[in-house]
């Protein structure tokens, strides 16, 4: 059980709403909603003078109205407001408001920062903890709280922290369509009081948690920061992705966050120092993730291949050398064991393995994969979903269910690292319904069902797995 002053404020036992609204394009509707559409089981307090019910619930005209104690307040209203709420806030036991109001320090202008250092201040004073300003707060499966509708509602390992809220929810999306599943986010934005550091400490220790992604534009702290991210490091798998690299990203930073951003040299000297791992963009990102969710700890670059046929296998052998992993030759055990089954082939296949050369010989891609989980001269193995082959319609439609069929049994009866490369297509919206994105569709879902890694390019795929290696290598 986490010990951190963080796991009593993200386990509340009532939220309240302060700007709830009836106006479904509100976000005091918005976050009224999704308490209730993701099931939270707190009590929850919709507040604003203006209503008596909001979405079916009892309105109160302010906090101080509510009956009995609050753990936790989401706070819409305009930031001139922000002193009064938290007075109120002070009588009712708060633990921990979330700002999502904005138009603070990050407008650049004098008076709004001063306002923000004074709600620190008050905050202070009376023992309430701040998540923000600007950002969309807490999103917590688990618990049932989420600042986006479409959030997935099963919980997972991975916890997040990011300084953006929209691009939170941005990856939330896109590494969710990739299988990932989270404990944790929180989009914690201009960082006035809880920040960076305090989310990386809980991360660190909370049994939730087994991979940690950030998203950071600057810290409040060098120092404590590369103290917590070494430690937070030493534990678990840490991924961060730094926005704000260069001068314009800088200036987009100060004006996004109020984030002072500093030299990307240094920052990235500082993250390999502390045993974290650089990210360059949302989908390296994503791609580390999904290697580290689902993949064991890759031993060594010596990779078999199979799949594609002709330039494509060429190309991923390519691909895969250029990120530093060894396309090894077949190796001799599996030549003699192909031979002593009387494959004519036997001296002719090579790794990668190109299944245009197999069918009339009585191989499959998959049965030259489970010659190579058996092999101990390979440490990952990547298979290639052919989309596109000779054949027709139906022929494709039925190989592609044998092979991942096939996939998913060497997938059970190995321990070895087994990743998959089927390309994603971003067709116009009159090609939704073609057979050919359905099926790839389709075999996506059930390599993700069967905790099978998908990567959408070999070397994209390659780059991942390589970092993966050098991290346990390290590590060892």
């Amino acid at each position: 059980m986490s010990t951190h002053p963080l796991e009593e404020i993200l386990h509340p036992q009532s939220i309240a709403v302060v700007g709830a609204s009836n106006n479904p394009d509100a976000f005091g509707y918005r976050y009224t909603h999704h308490l209730l559409d993701y099931g939270y089981q707190g009590k929850i307090y919709p507040v604003n003078p203006r209503y008596s019910e909001i979405v079916g619930i009892k309105a109160y005209p302010s906090i101080r109205d509510i009956p009995g104690t609050v753990d936790y307040v989401i706070c819409c209203i305009g930031a001139s407001g922000v002193l009064n709420m938290l007075e109120e806030c002070s009588q009712k036991g708060v633990k921990c408001v979330h700002l999502f109001t904005g138009r603070f320090s990050e407008t650049g202008r004098r008076e709004d920062a001063q306002l923000e250092q004074e709600i620190l201040k008050k905050a202070r004073k009376w023992g309430i903890r701040l998540i923000g300003p600007n950002c969309l707060g807490l999103y917590y499966p688990r618990e049932g709280i989420s600042y986006i509708h479409d959030f997935p509602r099963e919980p997972g390992s991975v916890g997040m922290a990011f300084q953006t809220g929209g691009g939170s929810g941005f990856f939330i999306h896109l590494a969710s369509l990739r299988g990932i599943r989270f404990s944790k986010v929180i989009s914690y934005g201009n960082a006035l009081d809880l920040n960076e550091c305090d989310f990386l400490d809980y991360f660190a220790q909370d049994p939730e948690t087994k991979i940690i992604l950030m998203y950071v534009e600057g810290v409040r702290d060098g120092r404590k920061f590369f103290s917590s991210l070494r430690q937070a490091a030493s534990t678990k798998p840490v991924i961060i992705l730094k926005g704000g690299r260069g001068k314009s990203g800088m200036r987009a930073a100060a004006s996004h966050t109020a984030a002072l951003a500093s030299s990307m040299k240094i920052w990235e000297n500082l993250v390999a120092q502390a045993g974290a791992i650089s990210a360059q963009d949302f989908d390296e990102l994503a791609d580390l993730a999904v290697s580290f969710y689902f993949l064991p700890p890759i031993e060594g670059p010596r990779v078999g291949m199979s799949g594609g046929g002709g330039g494509h296998s060429v190309l991923a052998a390519d691909e895969c050398e250029e990120a530093g992993l060894d396309v090894i030759p077949l190796p001799a055990e599996i030549r003699e064991e192909l031979r002593s089954k009387g494959s004519p082939i036997w001296d002719w296949v090579g790794n990668p393995i190109d299944t245009s050369i197999l069918g009339g010989f009585g191989l499959t891609g998959t049965d030259m994969l489970q010659m190579m989980a058996r092999n101990q001269n390979f440490d990952l193995l990547i298979a290639i979903i052919n989309e596109h082959t000779p054949a027709g319609k139906e022929g494709i439609i039925r190989g592609s269910r044998i092979e991942v069929k096939g996939i998913i049994k060497v997938k059970k009866e190995s321990s070895k690292p087994l990743l998959v490369v089927a390309g994603e297509k971003s067709p116009g919206i009159e090609n939704h319904n073609y057979w050919r994105w359905r099926d790839l569709s389709k075999v996506r879902t059930k390599l993700l069902a069967a905790n099978i890694p998908v990567y959408p390019t070999t070397g994209r795929a390659a780059r991942a797995a390589r970092t993966l290696m050098d991290y346990y290598q390290k590590r060892r």
